[in-house]
């Protein structure tokens, strides 16, 4: 009987939840729910952090997308809702607080995280491959000769490296130190990031354990941090990594700014230093090649360069990994 009884509850409890997400998506398809973008920019400075917050809880609904609200699926404090724009599929995500529905959102079936890096055996994997790097780089191997390789480069260009800690470094103090003027604008800003990160199902990862946590963590900053927006765009010379970097950094101080995190901000501050670390050492990289072939010695020689600093990078971000997946485990 009593276990009738908690069955009963739980479809209660799940069917409620549908409900109130299947009338929160009808509402947000509609426009009710999501200030358009152009009001947020021209609102007055009281009201438009509040506005840019409801903006990254509700963003407008893509146009053409279509949503069957008749086959919700509940996960936790989700309701899932297959949705398709065009021929991409993907799903509507309605994230509740109890009966209050605090954030709704579009997510492409392409943006979210591969299913396998949710597994137990891809944090065993990444457990094996850092092991494996760090005893590789502890014996002579390829791997400590550029390591070793990419150290004597930053020694023999310390200018250029010292320029480009103080320029990135000194964009993210800026950031911080303004958010504490406009501390409900910085957190509304917070929440527009932690909005694009629970977009490609990073949430998914928490409670997995540090294994899994830390491998996906490395897996979003490698792949989006340090090659698409790092490697990729340094290859054209360096200037757009410096300017994209630039501005990610000024953002990332707002956002992550002492005013924001509180108490959190120290524990999280070796997280903070060996991810940006890695960012300035590929657009170091990239000035690197800039400086290479503006001097006649070849874009060849000076791609050399930055595919070691890209190295380094990603070994930073290893070790960021780590201590982030133990530090939202075990400290916060």
């Amino acid at each position: 009987m009593a276990r009738f009884l908690a069955l009963w509850l739980f479809l209660s409890l799940a069917w409620a939840r549908t409900e109130v997400a299947q009338e929160a998506v009808a509402a947000w398809l509609e426009g009710k729910l999501s200030p358009r973008l152009e009001e947020v920019l021209r609102a007055p400075p009281e009201e438009a952090p509040k506005l840019l917050e409801r903006y990254a809880l509700f963003p407008p609904p893509p146009k053409g997308l279509s949503v069957n609200r008749e086959s919700p699926k509940v996960e936790g404090n989700r309701v899932l809702f297959p949705a398709a724009l065009g021929e991409e599929v993907g799903e509507v995500v309605v994230v509740l607080e109890g009966e209050e529905v605090r954030r709704i959102y579009f997510r492409p079936e392409g943006l979210a995280l591969p299913a396998y890096l949710l597994t137990p055996v891809a944090g065993w994997g990444f457990l094996l491959l850092s092991l494996f790097w760090g005893f590789l780089l502890r014996q002579p191997s390829p791997f400590r000769a550029w390591f070793l390789e990419a150290l004597a480069l930053l020694r023999e260009h310390r200018g250029l490296y010292l320029f480009t800690n103080l320029f990135l470094y000194g964009l993210f103090a800026l950031g911080s130190l303004l958010a504490y003027g406009m501390p409900e604008l910085a957190r509304a800003v917070q929440v527009l990031f932690g909005g694009a990160l629970e977009a490609i199902g990073l949430e998914g990862a928490m409670g997995k354990g540090v294994l899994v946590l830390a491998g996906v963590i490395f897996h979003w900053n490698f792949s989006q941090g340090l090659f698409l927006t790092g490697f990729i765009p340094a290859l054209f010379l360096g200037l757009p990594v410096l300017l994209l970097n630039a501005l990610r950094y000024f953002a990332f101080g707002f956002a992550l700014s002492p005013a924001v995190l509180g108490p959190t901000f120290l524990p999280h501050l070796p997280t903070l230093l060996l991810e940006l670390q890695a960012y300035i050492l590929v657009t170091f990289g990239g000035l690197y090649l800039l400086a290479k072939t503006a001097r006649g010695e070849g874009y060849r020689r000076g791609l050399r360069g930055l595919l070691l600093s890209f190295y380094l990078g990603a070994f930073f971000l290893l070790l960021a990994a780590w201590y982030e997946a133990w530090e939202v485990s075990v400290l916060l």
